[in-house]
């Protein structure tokens, strides 16, 4: 490319994307391009920015979302605009003439279940009802690709991580979600995490939580299936 964009055709647009990767600024491509072209650089979005990212790619198609089904959507895809976008459209064609995206929806028309996800091992996990955590877990075992660990460890980590801040800060409910960076509808799951363990128990999840990531590549691990991995660290956390 670098003859080209030495001396570019005045007639053509030419675009160049280059993903995943920053362009090296000391290579001779990067200073022909900062010489002779327009150069923008987009930085990855974060994690908690992906649910305000999705609701919006959702209105630009004339559609609403409840709150459950977008964070259904963004649990199960995670940081892939790509990918979320195109979901997006998928759901926009099979809706007809409906305009509200619906758990149902998310359920039918992208494959992710309602009742056995990560969002709702979360919830059992707050809650600490481990009768559901477990059956969530088995339905997993059962259907590995619905919630492989290396998607689950993660969600945890990011949402114990934020229950974690709460014993930081002080006020209402708005001003936790504002300071812990997450959509207030969802606050009051953070508050019943943070008083069912206390900062002990919430400190020692997230022990618990990078013993087990380190166990699921092989690192101090004799073998135990991915599932029974997480059996036995949801019982740690729950005692």
């Amino acid at each position: 490319l670098e003859p080209y964009i030495e001396n570019p055709l005045s007639s053509t647009v030419f675009v160049v994307s280059y993903k995943e990767k920053k362009v090296d600024a000391r290579t001779k491509f990067a200073k022909l391009l900062k010489q002779n072209a327009e150069v923008f650089t987009t930085k990855k979005i974060y994690d908690n920015q992906l649910p305000e990212w999705a609701s919006n790619m959702v209105q630009q198609h004339g559609l609403t979302i409840s709150q459950k089904a977008l964070q259904l959507l963004v649990d199960h895809i995670g940081n892939d605009l790509s990918r979320i976008q195109n979901e997006v459209e998928k759901l926009a064609v099979n809706l007809g003439s409906r305009k509200n995206i619906t758990e149902d929806d998310i359920e039918t028309y992208i494959g992710v279940s309602k009742e056995f996800n990560v969002f709702e091992l979360q919830d059992a996990m707050v809650r600490k009802d481990l009768a559901k955590a477990i059956r969530i877990i088995q339905y997993f075992e059962a259907n590995p690709k619905a919630a492989p660990i290396q998607m689950m460890l993660p969600a945890l980590y990011n949402f114990f991580s934020k229950v974690y801040m709460i014993f930081g800060v002080q006020g209402d409910e708005k001003t936790l979600a504002t300071a812990i960076g997450v959509n207030p509808y969802f606050i009051k799951d953070y508050i019943a995490a943070a008083k069912n363990y206390a900062y002990e128990g919430v400190e020692r999840i997230l022990l618990l939580l990078h013993e087990y990531n380190l166990r699921s590549v092989g690192v101090n691990n004799a073998g135990a299936e991915d599932s029974s991995l997480m059996k036995e660290m949801v019982v740690k956390m729950m005692r």
